[in-house]
């Protein structure tokens, strides 16, 4: 039977592995619900934004998205992130003080950096205890509001506002728990969230199997709003010289990218006009060397690509292996609300909830 169904014990041993992962994720939340566990409240609003799934559903950009809305009002905002995969160093560390970037993408993580970027006049900074990097943070700067770049699931900090992210290109993602599934805690764990958005809507199809999925788990789907990402620009990898989307119609390029969601990075490339004439694909948060740029290099060069075009996020970590006539371009996205704006900037930037 075992030679009959080869993946059947697996499938078996992920599911129970999936079970009692699940009983430990509700085991931890209702400890926090009885108060045997405690939530830190720093002195300052605190927003969250995170998912229930693993992987990438469009944090960053919605992070740059929101601080930026922040800014804008006048707020004094830093954001924090764990740096995932950074190098090891501080236990907490300062990638920008709002004027000056004090750390790459090696030392700082590759999303904090880009962030840092691209959130001028933000404090960006990185550690893994959030509720002990915000008080660190606090004891320098003065700040009117936290921003959390994934942290739905971190529980040692209280939030006031908690954004929950659902990528709509991800549906499956949505069916079990890890390690059989991509859900980091079940379903149920919407109702904690002050507002849920779906990401990448500008594939309408998704969004309705999306939704499809949500009603079929009795969660509601009015108030959701719905981001889109879209294309900016183009950025030179070394110069950061900026050129039109115009620019690149009908261009041939390689793409190049390590993100979680490389097919999402490719539909956007697409959209913009030019012709993808191959692509390497790395995983996320990939430590480039030298040795993959001259394949890719090569690669693209016989394929008769006139343009390399890679993500943002991975620009920071290439920058270091190339020569000022190198035809590295990186995509600059942003994203856009299509629907529930209103709502959503009432609960991140209104006046409610400040102190």
């Amino acid at each position: 039977m075992a030679l009959l169904h080869p993946g059947r014990p697996v499938r078996t041993w992920l599911g129970w592995a999936a079970f009692f992962y699940g009983l430990i994720v509700r085991f931890r939340y209702w400890c926090y619900g009885r108060g045997w566990f405690v939530s830190l409240r720093l002195p300052c609003r605190v927003v969250s934004v995170g998912n229930l799934t693993v992987g990438g559903t469009g944090k960053t950009p919605v992070v740059i998205m929101l601080a930026n809305w922040l800014r804008a009002e006048g707020r004094r905002v830093a954001v924090l992130s764990r740096g995932y995969k950074r190098a090891a160093g501080e236990e907490y560390l300062l990638v920008s003080d709002g004027a000056r970037i004090s750390a790459g993408p090696a030392d700082a993580g590759d999303e904090p950096f880009l962030i840092a970027q691209r959130c001028p006049g933000a404090i960006v900074a990185v550690g893994a205890d959030r509720a002990a990097l915000g008080r660190w943070v606090l004891s320098q700067h003065a700040v009117e509001c936290m921003i959390l770049d994934d942290g739905f699931q971190h529980l040692g900090l209280h939030r006031d506002v908690d954004i929950v992210l659902l990528d709509a290109t991800d549906a499956a993602g949505l069916d079990a728990m890890v390690p059989a599934g991509r859900l980091r805690e079940p379903l149920e764990g919407l109702s904690r969230a002050t507002a849920v958005a779906v990401t990448r809507a500008e594939f309408r199809d998704e969004v309705e199997t999306l939704y499809g999925r949500l009603q079929a788990s009795g969660v509601p789907i009015d108030e959701i709003c719905e981001v889109s990402f879209k294309p900016e620009s183009l950025v030179s990898v070394q110069t950061d010289q900026v050129q039109s989307l115009e620019w690149a119609k009908g261009k041939p390029v390689w793409l190049v990218s390590g993100i979680g969601n490389s097919e999402s990075f490719r539909r956007s490339a697409q959209s913009v006009g030019v012709m993808v004439v191959g692509e390497t694909a790395f995983q996320d948060h990939y430590r480039y060397q030298a040795d993959d740029v001259g394949r890719i290099q090569t690669d693209a060069k016989i394929a008769g690509a006139e343009y390399i075009v890679t993500t943002e996020k991975d620009a920071g970590k290439l920058a270091m292996f190339l020569q000022p006539q190198d035809p590295w371009w990186a995509l600059r996205i942003r994203a856009d609300i299509l629907r529930g704006e209103e709502g959503l900037r009432k609960v991140v930037v209104g006046e409610q909830g400040w102190a």
